[in-house]
């Protein structure tokens, strides 16, 4: 019995071991064989296949090891399937693109690639392995499910920096990521008005730069250009666009990528986006011979948006060039990916489809940073895509939360576990403040309410204990167990925040989020002194209560006060943190407290809830879901970054609870000139309305004076007999 248990804790030891360097590989490895034991990591190696294997595989492996070419030294073999240094283990490489054969023993090391990526990964796989200066004995055989992974710099907003850029591409190297896709909204030389321009020397140098350190962590620097918004279908427009490849050609780019997405007008023919494409396919992609297929981002990127009888994704599945990439979001332009939504798209398009996955981006809703799991992605659907990048947030640091775990979907679908690897992202991320990092990242995972409906799930180890707590509070039952709980959450929030603002690792992270952690301390106190609040109340002392109550009240405003002074982005401005469970609960034990106090004493208390009673008003689904700000007494609804359709009698706007006069309005749907089928009009009542009048001033916006008589609702009304499309930039009112 004696020798079984021995045993047993022998097995158990070994699996641990197992486990233990299996979750030590990013992303996750095809195969593995089991790990029996460790060796010291060799003081000295002779590297043979050097000479004719990857030249940056060489590079890396030769940084991690001390190098002498004796043949008495412990040997690796390095090289790709046809190398004469691996050429006897080429039955043992996946024959995979990208794929790698790693074989680690007392006496050798092998890294067969099957092409030069292959071996780079093998490499990668090393590096990781070489931990406490040892090594597992291992054999490991492993490849990506989807060919094309990475990230697609296409958001709204202020672009990363040269330096984001630098430490992204070197970040996609280590995890095994092989494409970024260049495409910012807001430089103006990848879009309007300057797409057509070649770029200024100084930009132009440094895409360059980009360019190199790419190749270096073996990335495909994808260069798109967004010509849709004021393309003309003329051969000028065309030899304009074929002229700003060349220059980026020049510059070293050797992948690229055409984007016809968020465009209204002439631009969105399918027909003629086929036709260019095709015709740049023919006459430079092919005709060079060094650069991987093109990519289309199509107008029609999602389900909600497509209309087959239309025939918009037919044509391009019939039409395009069999080898072009066409790109996809989803059912929705937010949207998880699954199997079904695959498997529909691709009938369309004649191709996989080509994921643009629009997570962790917070373009619309920024006053949040998205730091929770990224899932949502079906394990089932590997062989569906043909790409997969995930479209990131303005803060490059903070989204290597999730560009980490799709790394891991993108190349092991079947065994991604989001979970798993958000807790294993934690820890690449912010190795030395890995608890409050994670403890800021559970409480900052939603969006809040959007114009997309898209939600994610937040405070989920919190979520029981706060409701708890809030039915206790509200039938006055107390229950010490569940205060102290409540207590101690709270007292986290506010150490972690404490901790990651004094942190001196990754920096760069910390500055990022320095708004988001001021608030979340304070969130922490606001929280904390809730629950003495309680107490205080519960036990009858007034005194106490009042002081306490006077300091929360500080504490909202100084939330207040960071919430309109940081993070001042024209389109979500503000800072928002736990806003779907700690927040709401803080908010809601303030009010029930606040009646138990009058109830027992006699006296109304101020309000210390954030709560706006105006409402969106509108038919349309692309806004009605939209939030509300109200600040200063003007209220206006998120701007959309997405054109807007609105069919006859569609109509868009505010509900002003209670009614009141109006100050002044400004609307800016993105025209030149205020259109005759737009209306803007007031009504006391819903049912009866009159014409606002106002007019359009030099910023384009349609600007309204002042009226004196109360008003509950102001639309903007499509009264013309076809549908239109606009944007909606602004939508604000001022009451007295």
């Amino acid at each position: 019995m004696r020798f079984k248990l021995v045993m047993l804790s022998i097995l158990v030891v070994g699996l641990q071991a197992i486990f233990a360097q299996d979750a030590s590989i990013q992303p996750t490895p095809q195969s593995v064989s089991t790990i029996t034991e460790n060796i010291d990591k060799p003081l000295m190696v002779r590297i043979v296949g050097k000479a004719e294997a990857d030249n940056v595989a060489v590079e890396l492996l030769q940084s991690l090891f001390n190098e002498n070419d004796s043949k008495k030294e412990y040997t690796i073999y390095i090289g790709e399937k046809t190398d004469r240094a691996v050429r006897k283990y080429s039955k043992q490489i996946p024959n995979k693109a990208e794929g790698y054969y790693l074989s680690i023993d007392k006496d050798k090391i092998v890294i067969a690639g099957h092409d030069e990526r292959g071996t780079y990964y093998g490499v990668q796989t090393l590096k990781q392995l070489l931990k406490n200066k040892t090594l597992p004995i291992v054999t490991i055989k492993d490849y990506p499910d989807i060919e094309a992974r990475g990230v697609v710099e296409g958001f709204y907003g202020t672009p990363w920096t040269f330096e984001d850029r630098v430490s992204q591409l070197k970040f996609y190297g280590d995890n095994k990521l092989n494409t970024y896709i260049y495409g910012p909204k807001d430089d103006p030389y990848h879009r309007s008005p300057n797409w057509r321009e070649p770029y200024p020397a100084k930009e132009a140098k440094a895409i360059k730069e980009l360019v190199d350190i790419a190749n270096e962590n073996h990335v495909d620097f994808v260069w798109a250009i967004h010509p849709g918004l004021d393309i003309k279908w003329t051969d000028e427009d065309r030899d304009f666009m074929m002229d700003k490849l060349e220059a980026m050609y020049e510059l070293g780019v050797r992948a690229f990528a055409v984007f016809f997405d968020d465009i209204s007008g002439e631009g969105v023919n399918a027909d003629k986006q086929a036709e260019l494409l095709n015709y740049v396919d023919n006459n430079f992609i092919k005709i060079k011979g060094d650069i991987i297929p093109l990519i289309l981002c199509p107008t029609e990127y999602n389900k909600s948006w497509s209309n087959i009888e239309r025939g918009y994704l037919p044509t391009l599945g019939s039409k395009l060039n069999p080898s072009i990439h066409v790109m996809w979001t989803g059912d929705r332009v937010i949207s998880d990916i699954d199997k079904q939504g695959l498997e529909w798209v691709n009938q369309h398009i004649e191709r996989k489809a080509y994921i643009w996955w629009n997570f962790p981006v917070s373009d619309y809703v920024r006053d949040h940073l998205l730091m929770g799991p990224a899932y949502g992605l079906d394990t089932d659907a590997g062989d569906l895509m043909s790409g997969f990048m995930t479209n990131p947030m303005e803060f490059a640091e903070a989204s290597k939360v999730a560009i980490y775990s799709v790394a891991n979907y993108a190349w092991n679908v079947r065994k991604y576990d989001s979970m798993k690897t958000w807790e294993n992202a934690m820890k690449y991320v912010m190795p030395n403040n890995y608890e409050a990092f994670r403890t800021f990242s559970i409480h900052n995972a939603d969006l809040g309410p959007n114009g997309h409906g898209y939600r994610r799930d937040e405070s989920w180890e919190f979520k029981e204990t706060a409701n708890i707590y809030l039915q206790n509070v509200k039938n006055e039952t107390p229950d010490l167990k569940n205060l102290w709980d409540v207590q101690q959450e709270f007292m986290k929030i506010k150490m972690s925040a404490r901790a990651l603002q004094n942190s001196n690792y990754n920096t760069a992270l910390v500055k990022e989020m320095s708004p988001w952690l001021k608030q979340f301390s304070l969130l922490g106190e606001s929280g904390l002194t809730t629950t003495h609040l309680h107490v205080a109340l519960t036990m009858n002392d007034r005194n106490y209560f009042d002081k306490l109550y006077n300091h929360v009240k500080l504490v909202k405003e100084e939330m207040y006060n960071i919430s309109n002074t940081l993070n001042q982005n024209p389109y979500q401005p503000g800072v928002k943190t736990g806003s779907l469970v700690v927040e709401p609960l803080i908010d809601s034990v303030l009010v029930e407290l606040s009646k138990q106090y009058t109830a027992k004493y006699g006296q109304k208390l101020p309000s210390l809830a954030n709560y706006t009673p105006h409402l969106v008003y509108s038919n349309l689904a692309q806004v009605e879901k939209l939030p509300i700000r109200y600040l200063r007494k003007v209220i206006s609804i998120s701007p959309m970054l997405e054109v807007l359709q609105i069919p006859t009698g569609g109509y868009f706007g505010l509900e002003i609870v209670p009614a009141q006069p109006i100050v002044s309005a400004k609307i800016n749907i993105g025209m030149d000139e205020f259109p005759a089928w737009a209306a803007v009009q007031v009504s006391k009542d819903g049912e009866n309305w009159i014409d606002y009048k106002g007019e359009l001033n030099q910023h384009k916006n349609w600007v309204g004076g002042k009226l004196t008589e109360s008003f509950r609702y102001i639309r903007l009304v499509n009264i013309s007999n076809k549908n239109q499309e606009s944007y909606l930039k602004a939508f604000e009112v001022k009451t007295e």
